[in-house]
């Protein structure tokens, strides 16, 4: 331990990534206070400027096609405190390190409304307004209330607000330029008093068979919990990464004629009128590929957008196996997918 960081050599990331890929690093540096990260650019240790600096969060939106070539860095701090509080609006602050899930679960425990939709999401705050992550009719970019970060060229602390995080479907401008930036900790504007959001398909249908018509934020995500257990498998027991494929949007025109062609395909709203979204599961599963597996490199039987390591697969293999089914997707719908995971070590 040296001044709120601690460097372990020849690192093993194995057990840092859910895919469990089998990996390592020439440098793994823990951070356990932000306040440390110039301390420890300016010791030569780490190159802040370097574009392959990896900065790791609960490894679950990764997949290691190959080692990291350089120094990883994770920031580990794990706290928690509400800083703003008018008797409804509240504005809570996390540091990076904290597990995503246990976030969520620590609010709405403070009867605070509005992250219930993202339970048991995998990784860590530090990585939600990276991905933009959303599940379930939300985005975390709807509670953002502001992100702070380090900016690695100049050394200087910021705190951005949303609208300078330039959110996006699954993107961000930490996402779009990840060499400039390392997120610290994130604050949330949450509430005592709103409405938890239903309208997503099959969420109310949970609800009902869980006899709740009117439910509390706690009963929600406890919904949105049971669902994802059901479709997607947990990473401790099979390796993966969540969904591996962006759901693709495309002009109204094509969905259109996509949907004359093929009626059942889901399409849903996207950021403009001009747009929909097309369901990518759907997409994989009409071209043959859920359940599918090549050696240990596989696709859920329970969801096509999950790929899977069945135990000993590599990223290499997995990589390959992606790259398979988008080129299918392509070939039968004109349709090009992208890989929601940061790929290490190879490009898309």
């Amino acid at each position: 331990m040296s001044d709120g960081y601690r460097l372990v050599d020849n690192a093993d990331l194995t057990n840092r990534n859910t895919f469990g890929i089998v990996a390592r690093a020439p440098l793994l540096v823990e951070v356990d206070d932000a306040a440390a990260l110039p301390r420890l650019f300016a010791s030569g240790l780490v190159d802040a400027a370097d574009p392959a600096l990896l900065v790791l969060g609960g490894g679950s939106n990764l997949l290691f096609a190959a080692d990291a070539p350089r120094p990883v860095l994770a920031l580990t701090a794990q706290n928690v405190e509400i800083v703003s509080d008018d008797g409804d609006n509240v504005v809570v602050h996390a540091s990076a390190g904290v597990p995503w899930h246990d976030l969520v679960m620590h609010t709405l425990s403070l009867g605070l409304c509005g992250l219930e939709n993202l339970a048991l999401i995998p990784g860590t705050v530090g990585a939600a307004p990276i991905q933009n992550i959303g599940a379930y009719g939300v985005e975390v970019r709807e509670r953002v209330h502001a992100v702070e970060v380090f900016e690695r060229v100049t050394g200087q602390v910021r705190r951005l607000g949303p609208d300078a995080c330039r959110f996006a479907y699954r993107d961000s401008a930490f996402k779009r330029d990840p060499g400039r930036w390392i997120v610290t900790a994130v604050e949330f504007a949450l509430s005592r008093s709103n409405a938890p959001v239903l309208d997503y398909a099959g969420l109310r249908d949970e609800l009902a068979a869980m006899g709740i018509a009117a439910p509390t934020a706690m009963q929600a995500a406890e919904a949105v919990i049971r669902i994802r257990r059901r479709k997607l498998p947990d990473p401790a027991v099979l390796g993966n990464a969540g969904s591996f494929f962006k759901n693709p949007i495309v002009p109204n025109a094509r969905a259109d004629a996509l949907h004359a062609a093929h009626p059942g395909l889901p399409m849903f709203r996207s950021e403009s009128d001009a747009t929909r979204k097309l369901s990518a599961a759907w997409l994989i599963d009409a071209c043959g590929w859920k359940g599918h597996r090549d050696g240990d490199a596989g696709v859920s039987p329970e969801h096509a957008l999950v790929l899977v390591n069945h135990g000993e697969a590599t990223g290499a293999q997995l990589l390959a196996l992606a790259r398979r089914i988008a080129g299918s997707v392509q070939e039968r719908f004109g349709i090009a997918l992208e890989p929601e995971p940061r790929i290490v070590g190879a490009d898309w």
